[in-house]
């Protein structure tokens, strides 16, 4: 791995980068046989394809481990399709977002507790699950969710276990991945109609993006330069519609820049 201004060139001389990923459908994560997939590592491998790196490798790693793993070198970009926050941003650089999402609730069939936003989990005192290092976290307490009804978990297939065995009694995430876990468990459903989140009076809408140690400008900078000519476009769309992802959930105008501030 490299740490430095000079990784892209570096991985440029090497021909080879590896990404990091946190096995979440469908932002991130691996096929059987080791290949990369999801929304966000599709794009990184046109992305550094077209800087002239052709073996992108994976690393898989739970969500929370993510930014410790990159800054340690464990590999050179993030392609979990990460939420920019102003947090993350002190601690690592972060592309221009490729996609904007808002939320949602996995819940047992039937809703038996009429959870349908956070609202709900607040006025019931409802076991809400969240995944360690996850931004739902913090929206979690700062709704006003107390802390002992938030539970951290390592990764989302053990919040569809918790949520199965009673312990949680609702799974915070995208509404994209909420909706993805649904469809593999016939004893679990997508939370409808839910409520738009409102944090102190502003919608919480997320916005995913690419992530990168602190010196790797270059890198970033020449990979925001590829994506500026690849978001929105036909090719982009009919690469991420496989995942759900479309013009519906496109970022718009919105940088990095404005989403760390």
């Amino acid at each position: 791995m490299f740490a430095s201004a000079n990784t892209l060139e570096k991985v440029q001389e090497a021909d080879t980068i590896t990404i990091g990923v946190a096995n979440e459908v469908p932002y991130g994560y691996t096929t059987p046989d080791g290949e990369p997939a999801g929304e966000a590592p599709s794009i990184a491998v046109h992305v550094l394809n077209n800087l002239g790196v052709a073996d992108v490798n994976v690393v898989v790693t739970e969500f929370g481990s993510l930014i410790p793993g990159l800054r340690a070198g464990r590999f050179d970009v993030i392609a979990a399709g990460m939420y920019i926050t102003p947090k993350r941003c002190e601690q690592i650089l972060f592309s221009n977002p490729t996609y904007s999402i808002g939320e949602g609730f996995l819940v047992k069939n039937g809703n038996p507790e009429a959870l349908n936003g956070y609202d709900d989990i607040k006025d019931k005192s409802a076991k809400l699950g969240v995944m360690s290092g996850s931004v739902e976290y913090g929206y979690a307490r700062d709704f006003g969710i107390p802390l002992s009804n938030i539970v951290t978990l390592p990764d989302y297939p053990s919040g569809v276990a918790a949520l199965k065995s009673g312990r949680i009694d609702a799974l915070a995430g995208t509404s994209l991945t909420m909706a993805s876990l649904a469809q593999k468990d016939t004893r679990v459903e997508l939370a409808q109609p839910f409520t738009p989140l409102m944090i102190k009076g502003k919608s919480i809408k997320g916005y995913g993006g690419f992530g990168f140690r602190p010196a790797d400008t270059a890198l970033r900078d020449a990979f925001n330069g590829e994506l500026k000519g690849f978001i929105d476009t036909e090719s982009h769309i009919a690469m991420v519609e496989t995942y759900g992802f479309g013009k519906h959930t496109s970022p718009g105008d919105m940088t990095a820049k404005k989403l760390c501030q």
